[in-house]
């Protein structure tokens, strides 16, 4: 089995600043994408940023310019640096990884728990 485990999430004022990290393990031979999705309350989850193959990426327009995805494919972690954040990106965030989890298996998503983060003054 793969587990999706995040961290970093938590309190902070409007024009601040999160690192959220989210480290896989298990039973992992290779990860294909690797990403955040975020979900509001009474909101559809909707993704924030990923990283495809370990180098494409693409952002939400909402969080472009503030929001740096990046990956450490050796450590199968995926970080998420939210800078300029706003009340509207209050959410749970969750991560997120296309992951095979042995050389003949195919690819299959997995999620994490999810990290609460809360823009507010």
């Amino acid at each position: 089995q793969v587990q999706l485990v995040e961290s970093g999430g938590g309190l902070v004022q409007p024009g601040g600043s999160l690192r959220l990290s989210c480290a896989a393990s298990g039973s992992i031979f290779s990860t294909d994408t690797m990403g955040w999705y975020r979900q509001a309350p009474g909101k559809q989850r909707e993704l924030v940023a990923i990283v495809i193959s370990g180098t494409r990426t693409n952002y939400a327009d909402s969080v472009k310019g503030r929001f740096t995805i990046s990956r450490d494919n050796a450590k199968n972690t995926v970080y998420l640096q939210m800078n300029s954040l706003k009340p509207e990106d209050t959410a749970v965030y969750y991560c997120y990884a296309i992951v095979a989890t042995t050389r003949w298996a195919s690819f299959h998503p997995y999620w994490g728990q999810g990290t609460q983060v809360t823009v507010s003054s």
